[in-house]
């Protein structure tokens, strides 16, 4: 730091600094608070559109379980309003499910490849894809299923993949593959109804 001789000096070298730099200082102190202010408000706006479309789901859930498929399109304006938020995708699932109970299979199924596309939680696009398969095996839309099934990522899925590629093979009479499927469904996790299907196949 520069010594000046006298406190004159040193304040007229106070008043050409600020002269120079005093408006960068004021604009840099407003640009500053105005990110922290519109920061904080982004938090809270982000915050608040979580709360909401957390009530909105559980409102949407309540009328799927009371009302069943036909609470299908007040279960797709809340899915549609929130298709970023995995809130819709759980919905969309929901949704599904009550379709199926309605024997709408057409129309659960659009759900679940909805979700299966949209949703960024490979836990929910691999419950949406067996389910997909499980529709299209009821169907007898069996390489479809297969293929359907052949998509599934999560290894923590592979029980339940191998066990409905068993199921599938049964259907189709194919005793041998069934049997190869269920013992991999085993090996990949203990299951007392895999077990038993695989008993009922025993030579």
């Amino acid at each position: 730091m520069e010594a000046y001789e006298t406190e004159e000096q040193q304040v007229e070298a106070i008043k050409s600094w600020w002269k120079e730099n005093g408006k960068a200082v004021v604009i840099g102190g407003v640009v500053g608070i105005g990110a922290i202010l519109g920061w904080k408000y982004y938090q809270a706006a982000q915050l608040e559109a979580k709360e909401v479309a957390s009530i909105s789901y559980e409102q949407t859930l309540t009328a799927l379980q009371v009302s069943g498929a036909e609470a299908a399109d007040s279960a797709q304006a809340f899915i549609t309003a929130n298709a970023k938020s995995e809130y819709a995708a759980l919905a969309a699932l929901q949704l599904a499910k009550v379709q199926v109970e309605a024997a709408q299979l057409n129309a659960a199924l659009e759900q679940l490849t909805w979700v299966a596309s949209n949703s960024k939680d490979e836990s929910l696009i691999a419950t949406a894809q067996v389910r997909i398969a499980r529709i299209q095996a009821e169907q007898d839309k069996f390489d479809d299923a297969l293929a359907t099934l052949a998509g599934v990522k999560p290894v923590s899925w592979s029980a339940r993949v191998a066990e409905l590629k068993g199921d599938i093979a049964l259907r189709q009479g194919d005793l041998a593959t069934a049997r190869t499927a269920y013992t991999e469904a085993l090996q990949a996790g203990t299951n007392q109804a895999v077990q038993m299907k695989l008993d009922d196949l025993a030579e």
